[in-house]
This record gives structure tokens, sequence and C-alpha cells, in this order.
């Protein structure tokens, strides 16, 4: 495999660098390629788990291991992604394979594992130039988004061997109440929008009408499509939050971040998809498209969808207290308190119509 320039790999940072010491005879013992000398960079595009690129020669894989510090319970879970991710792609090929984990404290400190490298481009929060003034191309890419979604919804759980992940019955309810909590403890301050939102979420909690296998965190920037024509998806990342529960879940996150020409500029800085440009299919085109796809009835996608930006504030506000208390020096994540102000208030305005 021919090496070549990713601008999405630099140096690791000072702060997140790994033991190499213990880490490379554990990895040589147990990848498929793993002869020559390894050299270790970071993909420094994400905001929580870490991420490096390992080099054996010209072997590539990619290790993922959680954020610095404490996190919550059940989040960041490698363990979860592994086992997802070494059985996953044999229905949904856009999951790249993973090939070993490990829980042993002595290697690391936490458990990571290693999987797979796909090359392809990570649409982030600016427009790449391909995309530009492509409004045919922006359209197909966004209908690709919601196509991706769907098919991953339409995969048999038990047929790739995870029909006993997670715990599908009352899945919304909990997943109100935990991320709840996880608000309680790491908000620095009270924020009179998101009790606002949280009186009524749990005011309306919608019934499911199925049970899919879920990504929970699905956005464009856990996609990776084709450089030349970002209408091809290439892989999807981040599964360490996976499992089985109501779609809509997936679908209204998703909502969340896709902005529209007319939104609060606001809600352009945070939520970090680049739907705004006039090519792209707006959020009624996407929910029509997804029921079209799937078959559901969408009646109640607000609830899913103010949800989806409630989650959103929670992850900034774990981030920003990360970064509050020092567990993590990325200057990125100084003004996350403005961040999670602002999308408080998206989503009042969204519940309110």
């Amino acid at each position: 495999m021919q090496s070549v320039v990713d601008p999405e790999v630099i140096e690791v940072r000072p702060d997140e660098q790994i033991d190499r010491s213990r880490l490379e005879p554990w990895l040589r013992a147990r990848l498929p390629e793993a002869a020559g000398p390894l050299t270790i960079r970071q993909f420094g595009g994400g905001h929580a788990n870490l991420t490096y690129l390992l080099r054996f020669g010209a072997a590539e894989y990619v290790l993922r291991r959680p954020p610095l510090g404490p996190v919550a319970p059940t989040a960041h879970d490698m363990a979860r992604e592994h086992r997802v991710l070494a059985r996953l792609g044999d229905a949904f090929p856009l999951a790249p394979r993973s090939y070993a984990l490990c829980t042993d404290p002595e290697v690391l400190g936490v458990d990571f594992h290693v999987l797979e490298r796909r090359r392809g481009a990570v649409i982030r929060r600016d427009l790449p130039s391909v995309l530009q003034d492509r409004p045919d191309l922006q359209r197909r890419t966004g209908e690709m988004i919601v196509d991706v979604l769907a098919d991953l919804h339409g995969v048999d759980p038990a047929a790739v061997g995870l029909g006993d992940l997670g715990r599908p019955e009352g899945f919304a309810r909990r997943q109100l109440d935990g991320w709840g909590r996880r608000w309680h403890a790491a908000k620095d301050r009270d924020v009179n929008d998101v009790d606002q939102m949280l009186g009524w979420l749990d005011g309306g909690v919608p019934a499911p009408q199925a049970v899919a296998l879920l990504h929970n965190d699905y956005k464009l920037d856990n996609l990776m499509v084709d450089a030349a024509d970002p209408a091809t998806p290439v892989a999807v990342f981040d599964w360490d939050m996976a499992t089985r529960g109501d779609p809509l879940m997936d679908l209204g996150y998703l909502l969340n971040f896709w902005n529209e020409p007319g939104d609060d500029p606001r809600w352009h800085h945070v939520s970090r998809m680049p739907t705004n440009h006039p090519g792209f299919p707006s959020r009624a085109d996407v929910v029509e498209r997804y029921a079209r796809r799937s078959g559901l009835d969408l009646d109640r996608i607000a609830w899913y969808h103010v949800f989806g930006v409630f989650k959103l504030v929670v992850i900034v506000q774990q981030i920003y207290i990360r970064y509050l208390r020092g567990q993590t020096q990325d200057a990125r994540f100084a003004d996350y308190d403005v961040r999670v102000r602002d999308l408080a208030r998206k989503g009042v305005e969204v519940m309110s119509g």
C-alpha cells in the first residue's frame, strides 16, 4: 500500500502520547501484517475518542482509545465498538473490520482496539472544493447520507451475530434518563433552556415502531467518502455507542446537524454539517426520503429531533468540563460553553415549532 499525504494525520499531540514499549509487542503478536518498523501518528479531526495511525512498513492500521481523564459510564466503549466492527461488515460493508481488542490495563491503561484503515475524505465543517458550485452533486451527497442510514437500519442484527446487542425495550426512555443524568454530572452551571428541553421531552416519549441496529452518533463527519465523488460512501466510523433500539433516534440526531440556508448562523457554527448550501436536501426532504426508504411513520419526528439536540448539548458539555478540569489542553474546547448555550436555545426553538 503506497502511503499518501492525509491532511487529517498529524504528529501526536504532546498530552496524547501513547507508550509504545508495551503496545508494540502486543500489536506484533495480534495483527495480520506487523513486520517492519512501527510509526505512530494521530488523526487530528476528532473531538472525543483518540485515534492513531499505526504503520508497520507498508501496512496501516487505526488504533482507537477513549479520551484522557474520567469518562461517563458506558461512554467510549471500545469493547462494544470492537464487537460490532468485527461482525457488521459482513452485511454492511461500510463498517471497517476490527482486528484486535485490548482490555489489559497494563498495555495502555485503557481499553483500545485496532481496526482496518479506509482511505477517502471526511467532510467536516466546510464544503470541500469538489462540492462547491455543484448543486447536483450536493443533492446526491445529501441523499447518500440518508440512504446509508436507512441501509444500516435495514440490517438484521441477528444475521451478523448482534441480536443480543443492547436492550431495545424502553430504549428511548432509558436514553432520555441516561443523558439527563450525564447532563447533571457534567454541567458547571444551570441552563434554563436545557431544563425546558428536558421537561418537554419527558412529557412525550414516543413508542417505537421498530427495533434496528443504531449507530448512535450518525452524522456527516463520521462518514468517509470518495475524495473525487463525495456521493460515494467509503466507510462509517465511530461505533462505540452502537446498539439496538428505535431507529428514529439516529434520524433525529442527524437532523440536529442538518443545517438549512435560513437557519440561525450560530446553528451552523455548532452543528458543523455544511448542508446549508442550496443543492443539499432540506430537513423536510431528509424526513421524506428516510420515511420512503424505511416505511416508518415520521409524524413524531420533532421529539426525536429535539432529543438529538439535547444529546449533543450533553456531549459538548462533557468535552467542555474535561477542558475546565484540565483533563485535556486542546484549545479547540475553550469556547464550548458558548456552544452549549447556543445549542440549548436551538433545542427550544425546534421544540416550539
